[in-house]
């Protein structure tokens, strides 16, 4: 719109200048071609009309009013060749070829050999060829700054995904080098003791033991395979899943005086072991804030499984009664951080925040699979 105006304004300029130059000398001896003053105006105006389409059309706008400066020069000649050099296409010469056609033809209108000054009108042409060439360039120049500057920025994205995805991959080498290597230990000694051992106390230890040992395993491998950013749309191999159940979590939870509702829709079967364990502590210590936080509240614990995802929401009322100081300030008070980081590892988001009636929610949404890691 800006550039419209500018242009209507340039032609508007122009008209009136041309005009007001024929009408100050109406002597057509320094003309040409001899004619009624109206007929120089209308020329003017012509010539004044075609810087309309000098951005559009720089050369046909030049050589039109070169043709119209051969019968009475006209004002707009000295204000196209900026169109010329700002916006032509096409090699340099071919640009200056046109403002060269133009500036003969202005002279040769305007009778250059027999007034007194011909000098500055082509001296103002060639300035405003050379204003165009410096706005051209200029214009470029910062074109091309401002690409360089996009695509550094790119390439800072891109060199920092790598550097998180290449930091990954090494975490996951570390914790599957040392780590597993250091519980696939404690199994088989685990084993070996419940074996070798007389003792039914220590032998049910050591199955308990070698138990979670497997599971932490199995957990562990799942968490590998998200750090190397394997396929979590993959059907995972059913593993046994001994992850603590949420009923017997909920049945805590109403033995210690909270009232709580559990909700289950769909078929946890198809959950991976690493989703259910996240699953379980995120109500956990969802669980465990309102009892600190919201003592005399009730809560409600709403899990929908799907095919693809598993949506939890763990709300409450708002408190019946002030929290105890004490218990409230006890833990780190990154319980809910640390749940965000979970979920987020395994490729869910976590939401948390006060409801409309001015209690508080904890949504999630995981991923129902995650890939497992390549086995040891």
């Amino acid at each position: 719109m800006l550039r419209v105006a500018v242009d209507v304004l340039l032609a508007l300029v122009a008209t009136a200048v041309g005009g007001g130059l024929e009408l100050a000398d109406p002597d057509v001896d320094t003309k040409l071609i001899a004619a009624p003053t109206w007929a120089y105006l209308a020329a003017q105006a012509t010539a004044a009309a075609m810087l309309l389409v000098r951005r559009q059309r720089p050369y046909p706008a030049a050589l039109a009013i070169a043709g119209i400066s051969l019968f009475a020069p006209a004002w707009a000649a000295l204000l196209v060749p900026y169109a010329v050099t700002a916006y032509g296409r096409g090699r340099r010469w071919r640009q200056w070829t046109v403002i060269a056609v133009l500036t003969v033809a202005f002279l040769v209108g305007a009778s250059a050999w027999s007034i007194g000054d011909p000098f500055t009108a082509p001296t103002v042409i060639l300035v405003a060829g050379l204003l165009g060439m410096y706005v051209r360039a200029r214009r470029s120049l910062l074109a091309e700054l401002t690409d360089r500057a996009e695509r550094a920025e790119r390439e800072r994205l891109l060199l920092a995904d790598q550097a998180r995805a290449d930091e990954r991959v090494r975490l996951a080498a570390e914790m599957h080098d040392v780590v597993t290597h250091r519980i696939n230990l404690m199994v088989l000694q685990a084993g070996a003791l419940g074996v070798t051992t007389t003792d039914p106390t220590v032998r049910a230890a050591a199955e308990e033991l070698r138990a979670t040992g497997c599971q932490a395993l199995t957990e562990l491998r799942d968490l590998v395979g998200v750090l190397r950013g394997e396929d979590r749309s993959a059907p995972v191999d059913r593993v046994p899943d001994d992850a603590p159940e949420l009923v017997r979590l909920v049945d805590d939870s109403r033995a210690v005086g909270l009232p709580v509702r559990l909700t289950e829709v769909g078929e946890p079967e198809g959950v991976a072991p690493t989703v259910r364990r996240t699953l379980f502590r995120l109500v956990q210590e969802s669980l465990t804030n309102v009892r600190k936080h919201a003592p005399g509240a009730a809560a409600t614990v709403s899990i929908e499984y799907g095919r693809r995802t598993v949506s939890v929401t763990v709300s409450n009322t708002p408190a019946g009664r002030s929290p105890d100081a004490v218990l409230a300030a006890a833990g780190g008070g990154t319980g809910l951080a640390g749940l965000r980081h979970r979920v987020e590892v395994l490729g869910g988001t976590f939401t948390a925040g006060p409801t409309a009636d001015c209690g508080f929610a904890v949504h999630a949404v995981l991923p129902a699979r995650v890939s497992m890691a390549v086995r040891s």
